[in-house]
């Protein structure tokens, strides 16, 4: 199967060429316009998530042989989460190759989070089908790099921490609002509202909720802590 120029270029952007390049298109394939003779990718979904798996718990261990399972962890929840699938799939343009029925895409779904992350778990199954498991390591650790580093210096994240000082004081978990959203489609800018039981708030804005939730929380706690009696 001879695949869109669309998609020829996507490959160049994960670095991997298909030999069956059904497994590409059936990867982008959502549910909403799925058909008998065209499968969708929630099969390739399922797989993806343990491919993934495996390739950050490997990659956690090597990285700090003595860290503790306590450790390891919220580290490997952070690397594998859907929000995380989903930065990385936009940073690929992952939206703008999926396969969509008309009323997905008419309500957004090249940008919803839960979509663009499952579409990239099933990428990771495609080329791990097709190329095997070294192909499908060498590329999620070539696209998540600069994550793994980082998750290993700030394990405890801003949302977690803020969560824990709200409770250690009697007062229900922080709420999260999204503000508003605004930029282009490839580049989103969200601006979230965090907000505790006690008035407290601050705004942040990030190009992704996660992102923009999390600098939020540390300015709240920063300034919840820096007045705490």
């Amino acid at each position: 199967m001879k695949l869109s120029s669309d998609l020829r270029a996507f490959e160049g952007r994960i670095g991997h060429e298909f030999r069956e390049s059904e497994l590409l298109l059936r990867a982008v394939t959502h549910a909403s316009i799925s058909s008998p003779t065209r499968p969708d990718n929630q099969r390739l979904e399922f797989l993806g998530d343990r491919v993934l798996g495996l390739v950050m718990s490997e990659a956690l261990l090597q990285a700090d042989p003595k860290a503790s399972e306590g450790q390891l962890a919220p580290r490997f929840n952070a690397l594998v989460r859907k929000e995380t699938c989903a930065d990385v799939a936009r940073e690929l343009g992952l939206g703008d190759v999926l396969k969509l029925g008309r009323s997905e895409m008419m309500s957004g779904g090249r940008r919803k989070e839960a979509l663009l992350g499952d579409a990239l778990e099933a990428v990771i199954a495609a080329v791990y089908l097709d190329g095997g498991f070294e192909a499908a390591r060498n590329m999620v650790l070539r696209l998540w790099g600069k994550r793994i580093h980082a998750v290993e210096t700030d394990a405890r994240d801003a949302k977690t921490a803020l969560q824990e000082w709200a409770q250690a004081r009697g007062l229900p978990p922080p709420t999260y609002s999204e503000k508003s959203r605004s930029g282009p489609d490839h580049a989103p800018v969200f601006t979230v509202e965090v907000r505790l039981g006690n008035g407290a708030a601050e705004n942040a804005a990030a190009n992704t909720k996660r992102a923009a939730e999390q600098t939020a929380a540390r300015a709240l706690l920063a300034r919840m802590e820096a007045t705490d009696d």
